[in-house]
Order: structure tokens, then C-alpha cells, then sequence
């Protein structure tokens, strides 16, 4: 059996993408055309075969096949043998990296959206790019896709190895900057469409720092010979989604680097830490993977608890690998640590759910949040970013290993000498290594609810860590703030505390209500739209300076639209947490804590 997938678009407008296949000398009996219910890297159900709006299949000749639907995302075919032609039409207006997009200047896809498995064939498969007359002018075709025969433009003929391998390679289709440059020897293209003119030079430098950095820590996949970055720049986009020869991203304009001095720096650390993250990810998880994921069955959910693993320890990885690469100071590493400390500190669900339940739950929980999220889940990006940075510091202090050096081992044990990570692997590999006993670690940060010591891994580095009480809802840890009885508005310290959150969309609703916080003590719920403080009208930024200036103990009239009908409550002024935090290098640390601080954080590739 051979297999020739081409697409292109007739009516763009319509969103509609043409899809047709060629399957030439199939064997007698049913043939069955299959797409993923999900796509991997991104643990929803999304069932893709429900955006295809029209299926015919033909013989050879052009006589009509009747086709039935087996299950949701299948098409079986009748016939007895020879040539089948298959037609699909599949809308799409999914402007994601998971998802397909077309429009009248561009087109994107994923290969999981478009592009039907023919069950039972195991040979490489051809795939045909059109040209799609209609997209605006100066397009080009962006993919890592093996090419075969393509215009200079890129459209053309390309071949995948088996259909794990077609749908691994995301395409994109638009008017696009592409920046290039090298790193541990491999050539690396950067494609971003929508953005304005930025710093090229510097975000390539940066890129190629970064990468080879990740590189030296656990070498170069012998499969890797290129790799391409597809980047869409909106106004506030932000994520990815990892493949093998690429990454999808979506970025802000704004996160890019500048010319001549005017960059954003905060926001621009925000950008080559997606980056770095979604690099990360083509070793941890695109190619070392849970068990259950050899094969991938994509037919429905496959649970795993590793997700920490797979996704917090690159979470991890990623910000580390700007700090040992330069590309940022040990001081801006140290603000991304205490921010995503703060992040991990207000969320109430941390003491409800284990990291190893957030992972095998990200199907119905973490992918399907409601407001009630913030109390009942915690993100195995967040927290197993925490986790992984204890389990270094404590085998970093502890023994003579490191989790670079466990990393490296997974690596070889379950990727190139076996078949994917059990589900307590990492956990035998770090005891092996380091001839410690963690299983209380593990019991404790994988399968309990009980939080990090941080602080005290930190002091035995030479970091101080310490934590204040936020200043406002913008407030996201990372920076000393003073308190001043003089100063500015932004240096007073709130000595009241309510405990919601504010819908930023509506700048009135309560998005979420915390567990045990005085709000949700006085009856105040999530999608409660904020009307009056004391009598006097107040959205939700007036009621948050209302309480924030009042003194724990006071009460405060509250009233509320819940759906329909006005309601007024009686608010219990609560004291702020100390839920912020922020870290420094301690000066006073002796002699083998700031030994410990410069290993950690030295180039691997130096």
C-alpha cells in the first residue's frame, strides 16, 4: 500500500482546507481512515474528525465507495481492492498551536487535524503542499517536513517516515520573517509571522545560546539534523506546543527584542523561556516518554502521573538553561524562581492535590478548569518545576550526583536502551545514583500535599529566601518592596486581605473566591458581579483598594449581582498572607554554599 496525502484550500474564506488522499493497490475488504481525538503535547480530547464537514471516496475509475462511520473519528471504506481516492473537506478556525487555521492570509496545521491515518499501512508516506493561489502574496511555506520536490517558495512535494512522523511536523503558511542560525552543530530556522521589525541578531545569538546549552545536557538525538521554530506574534499570545523537528509558539510582539535599546527585559525573559521550554521538550517527552505513550494509542486519554516529569522538570530546565547560558543574570534567574514560587503559594489547591493526581488527572482537570480550579488543582508546570529545582539542591547537597546526571541516565536507560520511562523510574534512577534513600522525598513532594522546604535547600546554596505580603492584583513576587508611610501609592503594603479574584475581562466579576479566605467565610462566590462598597458604587479595582486599606476585623458592606438578584453581604476584613516571595544571594554565605550556587548554575557547554 502507498499513501500520498495532498492538501491545499479552494475557498479560504470559508475556512475550508481540501484534503485528498491516494491509496494505490489496497488488499480486499474494509479500508479505515482514522483521525486523533487528541494531539500529543496537549492532554485534552478535542476530537479532531469533528471538523471535517464533507467524506467521499472513490475507486479508481471515479466510481463512487459507500463509507459508514464505525466510531466518531473513523470512515470505513468498502471495496475489493485497488486504488481508493479519498476527499475530505476540514474547516478550520482554531488559531492555536494544537489546532488548524485558515483564513484569506495564511493557512496553519497540524498534521493530527487534516491529515486521516490509513490503518494498516506501514510504509513512508508522500505528502503535496499546493499552492494556494488565493493567500495574500509573499507567502511560504514553513515546516520542518523532509523535502522531496519544492518550489522556492517551499511548496511541493515532502515525505514522512510512518504517520506518528506526519503528524510531527506542524506547517504554516503566511508571510513570514525567518531568522537563522546554528547551534551544537545542527541548523536552526526561526520563522515568526505578524511581527513588526525586532532585533534579529540578538534573538538568534540568544536562541543559539540557549540551545546548545540544552545540548550539552543531554547531547544531539542522532535523528536531528535541523530544526524549525514556527512562531505566530499577536498581541498577547503566549504558549507552545513541542514536536520533534520543531516547536509551534505563540508569542506577544511586545516580548520581542527591540533595536537600539528599548526592549522589554522582563517580557523578553518571559519569550526565551517559552523558547528554551518547548526546546527542552523534543528530549523530555518527544522523545523520552512515559510507557504508557510507546505506542501512543491517540484513540482516547492515556493517564500517566509523570506529567511532573515530563512537563515540571522541563518547566525547570527551561529558565535554568537562560541562567547557565548567559542570556540572563543570576539575579533575574533567582526573580523567575520567587515568581513561580508565588504562584505555586497562592494556589490553595496545593494542599489538596499531589503533583502524581495533577498529572494522571490533566485530561479532566487541568485541561477542563472551572473557578474552582484554584482551590481544587495545582499545575505540574508549576509545582514539578518546584519540585524538580528541591530534588537538584538535594541531591546536589546530599550526594555526589546532580539531576543533570539523572536526566542524562533516564535518557539512555529509557530512551536509547529501552521503551519509554516506567512510572516510578526517575525516582529508582535518582536513588541508584545518589544511594539515598528519597522515597520520603518523593512521599512527600510527588504523592503528598504538604509544601516545599524550600528555604532551607536555598540556604545550604547561599540564597536567602524570603516572603512578604502582596501590594496589589499585578503584584507577582520576584522584587523587595519597601513599606513607606511616605512614599509612593505602589510602596503601600495592603493590611487588609479579601481573598477573590477579579475577572480582568469585566473588571467587575469574581473569577475565583479562595478557599478559606474571608471572602468565600462571607459568602461571596465566583461570577458574584462586584456593585457597591458600603453603599457607594464600586468596581472591582475600587473594592480591592477598599479592602486592601482597611484593618483585619474591619467590615465592609459588600454588595453583589449573583446572576439575576442584588445581594448585600457583610465582609470580615481579613490579614494579607504571606504569599510573595523573593530571593537573594546571601552575602554572608560561606565558603562551600557559594562553591555549591556557582556549580549549579555554570554552562555545561563551557
Amino acid at each position: 500500500m502507498h499513501v500520498t496525502y495532498r492538501i491545499g484550500a479552494q475557498r479560504p474564506a470559508a475556512h475550508l482546507f481540501d484534503v485528498r488522499l491516494q491509496i494505490v493497490k489496497t488488499q480486499p475488504g474494509r479500508l479505515v481512515l482514522r483521525l486523533p481525538a487528541w494531539i500529543p503535547g496537549s492532554y485534552l480530547v478535542r476530537d479532531y474528525a469533528r471538523h471535517v464537514v464533507a467524506f467521499e471516496a472513490t475507486d479508481g475509475d471515479g466510481a463512487p465507495l459507500s463509507v459508514e462511520r464505525p466510531d466518531k473519528s473513523s470512515w470505513a471504506i468498502a471495496g475489493n481492492g485497488g486504488d481508493v481516492h479519498v476527499a475530505l473537506s476540514v474547516y478550520g478556525w482554531d488559531l492555536s498551536v494544537r489546532g488548524a487555521h485558515l483564513d484569506n492570509h495564511h493557512a496553519y496545521f497540524n498534521g493530527a487535524c487534516v491529515f486521516p491515518e490509513v490503518l494498516g499501512n506501514s510504509a513512508p508516506l508522500d505528502v503535496v503542499i499546493e499552492s494556494i493561489d488565493t493567500l495574500s502574496a509573499g507567502v511560504q511555506v514553513a515546516t520542518s517536513m523532509p523535502v522531496v520536490d519544492c518550489d522556492a517558495r517551499g511548496f511541493g512535494a515532502y515525505r514522512c517516515a510512518d504517520y506518528d512522523a506526519l503528524i510531527d511536523h506542524p506547517v504554516e503558511i503566511a508571510v513570514q520573517q525567518c531568522v537563522q542560525f546554528e547551534a551544537a552543530g545542527i541548523p536552526h530556522r526561526f520563522f515568526i509571522r505578524g511581527a513588526d521589525s525586532f532585533d534579529q541578531e540578538r534573538l538568534a545569538r540568544d536562541c543559539a545560546k540557549i540551545c546548545a546549552e540544552h545540548h550539552a545536557l543531554l547531547g544531539t538525538p542522532d535523528d536531528l539534523d535541523a530544526y524549525t521554530f514556527l512562531a505566530y506574534a499577536l498581541e498577547d499570545g503566549y504558549g507552545g506546543l513541542e514536536h520533534r523537528w520543531s516547536t509551534s509558539l505563540a508569542i506577544s510582539r511586545r516580548d520581542l527584542p527591540v533595536v537600539g535599546g528599548r526592549t522589554d527585559e522582563a517580557a523578553y525573559r518571559k519569550c526565551l523561556g517559552l523558547i528554551s521550554h518547548e526546546y527542552f521538550h523534543l528530549w523530555n517527552v518527544r522523545r523520552l516518554k512515559p510507557a504508557v505513550f510507546t505506542p501512543l494509542d491517540m484513540t482516547a486519554e492515556v493517564h500517566t502521573g509523570l506529567l511532573w516529569v515530563f512537563e515540571g522538570i522541563t518547566s525547570y530546565y527551561d529558565d535554568l538553561a537562560l541562567a547557565r547560558s548567559g542570556t540572563i543574570t543570576t539575579d533575574d534567574y533567582l526573580t523567575l524562581i520567587a515568581q513561580n514560587l508565588t504562584r505555586v503559594l497562592r494556589t490553595p489547591g496545593r494542599k489538596k492535590q499531589s503533583l502524581e493526581l495533577s498529572s494522571f488527572d490533566a485530561w479532566t482537570r487541568f485541561y477542563k478548569q472551572d473557578e474552582n480550579a484554584p482551590n481544587a488543582i495545582i499545575s505540574y508546570y508549576a509545582k514539578g518545576a518546584l519540585a524538580a529545582l528541591a530534588l537538584d539542591l538535594t541531591l546536589r547537597t546530599q550526594s555526589d550526583t546532580t539531576l543533570d546526571a539523572v536526566m542524562r541516565a533516564a535518557w539512555q536507560r529509557f530512551y536509547l536502551d529501552g521503551e519509554g520511562m516506567p512510572e516510578r523510574g526517575l525516582e529508582v534512577l535518582a536513588c541508584e545514583l545518589s544511594g539515598l534513600d528519597l522515597q520520603p522525598f518523593f512521599n512527600t513532594l510527588i504523592r503528598g500535599t504538604d509544601d516545599i522546604d524550600i528555604a532551607a535547600l536555598f540556604a545550604q546554596v547561599g540564597i536567602a529566601c524570603h516572603t512578604r505580603v502582596s501590594v496589589n492584583a499585578q503584584d507577582i513576587g520576584g522584587a523587595v518592596i519597601e513599606p513607606s508611610s511616605t512614599g509612593s501609592a505602589a510602596r503601600q503594603l495592603p493590611t487588609g486581605y479579601a481573598g477573590w479574584r477579579i475577572d480582568t475581562r469585566t473588571g467587575r466579576t469574581l473569577a475565583a473566591v479562595l478557599d478559606d479566605s474571608p471572602a468565600q467565610h462571607n459568602g461571596l462566590s465566583a461570577g458574584d458581579e462586584l456593585v457597591a462598597v458600603n453603599g457607594r458604587r464600586a468596581d472591582a479595582k475600587r473594592a480591592g483598594e477598599i479592602v486592601a486599606r482597611s484593618q483585619p476585623g474591619d467590615t465592609l458592606q459588600i454588595t453583589v449581582f449573583r446572576f439575576d438578584e442584588m445581594h448585600t453581604l457583610t465582609l470580615r476584613v481579613g490579614a494579607p498572607p504571606q504569599d510573595t516571595v523573593w530571593l537573594q544571594a546571601d552575602l554572608n554565605a560561606g565558603a562551600t554554599e557559594k562553591a555549591r550556587l556557582a556549580a549549579w548554575l555554570a554552562p555545561l557547554g563551557a
